[in-house]
């Protein structure tokens, strides 16, 4: 339900009101952020995640079935219960596998690499590429299926090759499914000595074995009979042999007219063609040779005991195909052409009886019945590998051999259409300068030093012989092979300077803060857990100050709240006295907190003041953990999202501060961020140089009136990552958006710039921009040097951005990551795309959640925290509670040069004025001066909330030098700044200026005794 919405040019006079308090009450201390889940069908629970895809074949090889829109756990697990499976397994959000047991060496991995969320139900997992979670009924599995050493009379011989010309030549129709059983008793009768199961339902019998065929591998005979789960009736080309050892009563005969194999159906003289009673336009066009080259069609369906050239073609037919093959009397294949060489073969193959008709041809051993409804069969080339009209820069380079243990390349999609140009193009968006495609549908992306470690080397090209599946007359691999691509050129340019800064201990700390923030005094005050904290003895607040970090007593004040600020949002208001803002926390009437700090003291001298909360005064209308707060255009304060607190239902709205007196709920419900939970927290709020604001959460983007706060325009959703267009990007996701650097006159259209984020516990490696008022506004995507999830991002004073902390793996929350990302980084947006990353130096710290870097007044970046409570599988921390505080000198910092100075008289400006400064340079002229304005931040979680930059204009007589404010509050919302100078690329300390005054009047809210008003 949508409330009332007052007219926000009301807000900035009227003075909040009372509401009712929550009564919400929690059981536990469960301070983890969790998905919530569906209890399982009765006896199910979960046992991990499990690998897949290796090589040899499926984990659980036995029934399955996919849904790109509807699969979930439950559903997966009904599927495989409904077939007396024991295991079920879900993977790559839609496919679900079913089996009796672990087949082809899949084994138990980390819980993390199962990470995807079910197509059907975006809270569950449902595995990634090549891992399944996995869910057990509770009943002991059956016996693995084995290779039966004899019946009877019959010895195994073993697994033995099949192919074009068949090991065994004649095919039997055993009573009944295939099994070992059925099998040896069809040949015996027929007066055979040798008998061969294969793929499942085939049976052969023969008197020798044919040229060219001999043994295998055991382990290549791995598919159970269709009788019989518990036994192996031989695989994909490959015979499970029997050989009789006593007296058969009567020589071979050629049951049926012989060539025949399969579970039904008869084959003799009789068999013919069926010529009517076929859909209107159907007509039988000949027998064609199968798997000379490869299939000849590309979609086959389930095999059907009871299969009749009609019920094929009407299968076909009614999925709008027009072509139909039938094949081993009980295969129907459908498609619209014939691929990888097909050509006509003799009438007189085509001669096996179909399984539900007798005396209709249903092909025969790699022979195919087909049927055309266009009087036409087009049979296409035999295929090649793509070598020429490939997008971008590929090349081809040949076909290599998969690896055996680890896949070659580390990115794995599944593609229904895949091409060379489909799956090239793909790598190449994300940033992937390798590729290979394999088993037709299979396309892999990663780094030329993947194919370097990880693959055995070239393979014969020969062993590349499958049609993509998209691109029937090219090559997408083979089996275990994959078709190999490279980019010719650099895709991304990641620079290596050899000046690249440095990390610094500063000075040791006595919480980890939640809260990070720089006040207009240059002091640190920071907010921690109140209540919930590790300390009992933490008032949940302190402030440092940065000229006494070598006395560690004096260096930190003790402060206060009174409710616990856990997982808040923060920011500085416009006010006189810079006033930082904290709203919302961790449970009852936490979640509804208003809480004011008024910066005061002096570097070196302590201040007095402290945070001022009181609820029955003062508090937020809806509960609200993980909200967001910005100030607008007209200064007052939005408020949006979060949820009701201790890992409570989803608060999907927004509501303004100041609240107007005395007109009931003002709160907007907003149904994308309903629709969107949990994965929208923290969203990302920007004010635009047209006054809309920009709003980012999950994985999408839009655009509010500045009035309304309707929604205005939907942009298009932020590419994710190379396998998943799900990848989020705001908490828990958690990358981090910064807005780039504005410079005067302001007429280019602004841009927003967020990195990192997960894939449900895959670390995204890129950042995305948009431009979102520029026309058409369309994703960017650049790859970064390194996986990060919980990014945090500090704006520097030459326009730059600082990008560090972090996991490789995982998502936000307590022990939900892992793999620290210890590496910095420097993003240069005035450098082309996809070359603006510089890899600076790494910390020893290991900073996850909770961490945040901060500017400071003199150009260094405060980095702090790390509260990642992950453990060891012994329960011990493999991560500590990070207290210790580092500073990066940038490499602006790390030349030796003389920071400039200047002076300042002038620091509250309106829009528009005119301000002087007089500078003081060491190194170059005022020609090469640049002049930067730095909004102040509070960052909590990565997400320096009122972050901007803007590259006001200046012109210098001499030393002294005019600057011209911004023009209005769409390009600069009114606020303080760090204003710095750069004498070429090394910053001035910066002075505080405010701009654009306090036009909604903060300065004299709340109006009651116990809060402190600056004035505006």
């Amino acid at each position: 339900m949508v409330r009332s919405f007052i007219h926000l040019a009301a807000l900035c006079a009227l003075a909040p009101t009372l509401v009712q308090a929550s009564s919400h009450i929690h059981n536990s201390l469960h301070l983890r952020r969790r998905l919530q889940r569906r209890a399982l069908p009765a006896g199910w629970t979960s046992i991990g995640c499990y690998t897949d895809g290796n090589p040899g074949g499926r984990t659980l090889g036995s029934a399955s079935y996919t849904s790109s829109t509807s699969m979930t756990q439950e559903s997966c697990i009904s599927f495989c219960s409904e077939q007396n499976y024991v295991y079920a397994g879900t993977e790559y959000a839609q496919e679900c596998y079913c089996g009796n047991n672990f087949s082809n060496g899949g084994s138990s991995t980390s819980a993390a690499d199962c990470n995807m969320p079910c197509s059907g139900n975006s809270s569950e997992t449902c595995g990634a590429g090549n891992r399944l979670s996995v869910f057990w009924s509770g009943v002991a599995p059956p016996p693995p299926p084995e290779t039966v050493p004899s019946v009877g009379l019959w010895q195994s011989l073993g697994c033995y090759s099949d192919g074009n010309v068949r090991t065994l030549g004649f095919g039997v129709n055993t009573d009944g499914p295939n099994t070992i059983e059925s099998c040896t008793e069809a040949c015996f009768n027929a007066g055979y000595p040798l008998a061969g199961a294969e793929y499942s339902v085939q049976c052969f019998c023969g008197s020798s074995f044919a040229a060219g065929a001999g043994p295998t591998p055991l382990s290549d005979c791995n598919m159970v009979c269709a009788g019989n789960s518990s036994e192996f009736c031989g695989g994909p080309n490959r015979l499970n042999v029997y050989n009789y050892t006593g007296s058969l009563p009567s020589g071979p005969s050629n049951p049926g007219g012989g060539n025949g194999g399969g579970g039904g159906g008869g084959a003799g003289s009789g068999v013919s063609p069926v010529e009517s009673g076929l859909p209107t336009g159907w007509t039988y066009a000949a027998c064609y040779v199968d798997n000379a080259f490869g299939r000849i069609f590309q979609t086959q369906l389930p095999d059907d005991p009871n299969l009749t050239v009609e019920s094929c073609v009407s299968s076909c037919n009614s999925q709008n195909f027009t072509l139909a093959g039938m094949e081993f009397s009980t295969q129907c294949f459908c498609g619209d052409e014939l691929i990888n060489g097909a050509v006509e073969g003799s009438e007189a193959d085509c001669s096996m009886g179909c399984g539900g008709n007798a005396n209709e041809a249903c092909g025969g051993p790699n022979r195919l019945s087909v049927y055309t409804s266009t009087g036409n069969v087009t049979a296409l080339p035999v295929p090649v590998a793509q070598n020429t009209s490939l997008p971008g820069n590929w090349k081809y380079q040949g076909c290599i051999h998969e690896n055996t243990t680890t896949r070659v390349f580390p990115y794995q999609l599944i593609l229904p259409n895949n091409s060379a140009e489909t799956c090239l193009t793909q790598c190449a968006a994300f940033g992937y300068p390798a590729a290979g495609m394999e088993f037709a549908d299979e396309c892999y992306c990663g780094d030329v030093e993947d194919f370097t470690n990880n693959s055995p080397g070239l393979a014969a090209e020969s062993d590349c012989n499958i049609a993509c599946s998209g691109d029937p007359i090219h090559i997408c691999g083979g089996a275990n092979r994959l078709s190999y691509y490279t980019w010719d050129g650099n895709l991304n340019v990641w620079h290596t300077p050899e000046n690249i800064g440095r990390y610094e201990f500063l000075i040791g700390g006595v919480v980890v803060p939640l809260v990070v923030t720089l006040g207009i005094n240059n002091k640190i005050a920071m907010v921690e857990k109140f209540g919930t904290s590790e300390f009992d003895n933490s008032t949940g607040a302190y402030e440092l100050d940065l000229t006494l970090v070598d006395q560690f007593d004096k260096a930190w004040r003790t402060m206060h709240v009174k409710s616990d600020v856990f997982c808040s949002g923060s920011i500085i208001l416009p006010d006189k006295g810079a006033r930082q803002l904290n709203v919302g926390g961790w449970s009852l009437d936490s979640t509804q907190g208003v809480r004011l700090y008024t910066p005061d003291g002096t570097p070196g001298v302590n201040g007095t003041n402290d945070w001022e909360e009181n609820f029955n005064e003062l508090h937020l209308q809806r509960q609200r953990w993980y909200p967001t707060a910005m100030i607008m255009a007209n200064g007052s304060i939005l408020v949006v999202g979060g949820e009701l607190g201790s890992n409570g239902p989803p608060e999907p709205s927004l509501e303004i501060l100041p609240k107007p007196d005395g007109t009931g709920d003002t709160w907007m419900f907003l149904d994308y961020l309903n629709r969107t939970d949990p994965y929208n927290l923290y969203p990302f709020l920007h004010v635009l140089p047209s006054g809309r604001i920009f709003i980012g959460y999950y994985n999408e983007a839009r655009l509010l009136d500045p009035v309304t706060l309707q929604t205005d325009v939907v942009l298009p959703n932020m590419p994710g990552s190379v396998t998943s267009p799900l990848a989020g990007r705001t908490y828990p996701m958690e990358g981090t958006a910064v807005m780039m650097p504005q410079y005067a006159p302001y007429t280019d259209p602004v841009t927003i710039m967020v990195c990192g984020g997960s894939n449900s516990g895959d670390a995204l490696d890129n950042c995305v921009s948009i431009q979102p008022e520029a026309e058409n506004p369309t994703w960017v995507l650049e790859r970064m040097p390194s996986k990060r999830v919980m990014t945090c991002i500090a704006a520097l004073p030459d326009g730059t951005f600082l990008i560090v902390n972090g996991a490789k793996q995982g998502q936000a929350g307590f022990g939900l990551a892992d793999f620290p990302n210890y590496n910095a980084i420097l993003y240069d947006p005035a450098q082309p795309v996809n070359q603006r990353f510089s890899i600076l130096n790494n910390t020893i710290v290991a900073h996850l959640y909770h961490s945040e870097a901060t500017l400071l007044y003199d150009g260094r970046v405060l980095i702090s925290g790390s509260d990642p409570q992950t453990n060891n599988p012994d329960g011990t921390p493999k991560f500590p509670e990070e207290m210790r505080i580092e500073v990066y000198i940038p490499p602006y910092l790390n030349e030796g040069r003389t920071q400039p100075n200047y002076t300042i008289s002038e620091t509250d400006w309106q829009y528009g004025g005119q301000y002087q400064i007089v500078v003081n340079l060491f190194h170059g002229t005022t020609d090469t001066m640049r002049v930067s304005m730095i909004a102040a931040t509070s960052s909590t979680h990565g997400n320096a909330m009122g972050g901007r930059t803007i590259f006001p204009e200046f012109s210098c007589a001499g030393t002294t030098c005019t600057i011209t404010a911004p023009p209005n509050a769409k390009v600069c919302p009114p606020g303080w700044h760090q204003l710095f100078i750069l004498d070429g690329p090394t910053p001035s300390y910066s002075h505080w200026i405010r701009v654009g005054g306090d036009p909604a009047r903060l300065g004299e809210w709340p109006d009651f005794p116990d809060f402190t008003l600056p004035g505006v």
